[in-house]
């Protein structure tokens, strides 16, 4: 197994993704490539030496030395509100990883996605969402995001383009757009088995977001029949930031 390092990275470019999000793209030398899906940890040092990591998903497709990440901000974190606010280009954090090997889709895999995302939980599943978009792959793919309200979708823009094979469903928790087919509320059974594969046509199915959304739409994946070792999950709580 390979022993993980950690690498110098420096921040190439950024692209808002909300007002408390924005996607981040560093240059990593050395960047051994990573799966859709995967995660990194991110490290900060303090001038004077103190140093801080936190974990994020890796929100694009392996491009040769580059890492994508998407950070939202949590208030009064270690981490996130430097990564969001502070870091302009060219500046240098490190990074370690990849981490992960569970929580992946590979282009060879020709059963039916079903990513089911909570909140920020759209990152890892999007980096699925572009490798199948890398490869010209032909795996028809189906998006649940559900969050809070309309100013909280991230990659808003690319979700919108016309994508064949590609089928996305916002279920918006809080606040809908006015004339919304669907009230908000948070996710049910008939959200699943509408915007969901049947459980018959055995599609591989990754469920991302905060614990209880994760272990909610799991329950009611199960409930409609969908096989166990065919759900696979990441959960995130609160950390620190």
């Amino acid at each position: 197994m390979r022993r993980l390092t950690w690498l110098a990275a420096t921040l190439a470019e950024i692209r808002p993704e909300t007002p408390t999000a924005r996607t981040l793209v560093f240059d990593v030398p050395g960047w051994p490539g990573h799966l859709a899906g995967q995660h990194v940890d991110v490290r900060l040092t303090a001038e004077d030496g103190y140093r801080a990591q936190r974990s994020y998903s890796i929100a694009a497709p392996v491009d040769g030395d580059r890492v994508e990440l998407t950070v939202e901000e949590v208030p009064d974190g270690e981490v996130s509100p430097y990564l969001v606010e502070v870091i302009e280009p060219g500046d240098r954090v490190e990074l370690r990883g990849p981490v992960g090997g569970w929580f992946v889709w590979r282009p060879e895999n020709p059963a039916p996605v079903l990513l089911v995302a909570g909140g920020s939980g759209i990152v890892p599943l999007m980096a699925m969402v572009r490798e199948r978009r890398r490869t010209a792959g032909r795996t028809p793919f189906r998006l649940l995001y559900s969050l809070r309200d309309p100013g909280r979708r991230y990659y808003a823009d690319e979700l919108r383009r016309p994508d064949p094979g590609l089928d996305v469903t916002y279920l918006y928790t809080r606040s809908a757009p006015e004339n919304w087919p669907r009230k908000a509320g948070r996710i049910v059974l008939d959200d699943l088995a509408v915007g969901g594969w049947p459980p018959d046509f055995e599609p591989e199915v990754y469920v991302c977001g905060p614990t209880g959304f994760v272990e909610a739409a799991a329950d009611l994946l199960l409930a409609l029949g969908h096989a166990p070792h065919r759900i696979r999950t990441e959960r995130f709580g609160p950390s620190g930031g």
